[in-house]
């Protein structure tokens, strides 16, 4: 069994329009609804393998506020240039080079490439608000695998709703 969770960035602030995309901080939101999924996934029991994150800043703070609710090692964060604007096609091509020890994978990043990924892997009309965390359970034995594909089980979390 392979568990993936994609989670789109916390609320991120547009209040210093100097800064450029990549940069910009969470806002007040974000700062309250990070700590609180990350709260709710650690009461699920989830214990990643492995957090992939955009380089950009508000991923970035996203993953880390979840990672210490995990206990996962800040300094573990993998960051990837890639995750930042890229196409859903990317995305699972990253995951699909996953190695086989890493069971469980939390890959922090974008709309709307995170809907349109988890819609492809849900089959659903799936929309990620900031946030949000969609989580597939695929019953494949390698990450290739998975990504070829239907997941077993799919649930979406958001900050409003378990």
């Amino acid at each position: 069994m392979r568990t993936l969770f994609l989670v789109r960035h916390a609320k991120s602030s547009w209040g210093d329009p100097g800064l450029s995309d990549r940069e910009r901080p969470l806002n007040d939101r974000g700062e309250r609804d990070a700590p609180k999924m990350g709260k709710r996934l650690a009461k699920q029991g989830v214990k990643p393998d492995v957090i992939l994150s955009s380089p950009a800043r508000r991923a970035l703070a996203t993953a880390r506020v979840i990672a210490e609710e995990l206990d996962f090692k800040r300094a573990d964060i993998l960051v990837d240039d890639r995750l930042y604007a890229a196409e859903a096609d990317t995305l699972q091509r990253i995951i699909g080079e996953l190695g086989d020890k890493q069971k469980c994978v939390m890959l922090v990043g974008h709309n709307p490439e995170l809907t349109e990924l988890a819609h492809r892997f849900s089959g659903e009309d799936t929309h990620m608000p900031t946030c949000a965390v969609a989580e597939f359970a695929f019953d494949a034995k390698s990450w290739p695998d998975a990504m070829k594909d239907r997941p077993a089980k799919f649930s979406l979390h958001t900050p409003q709703k378990q």
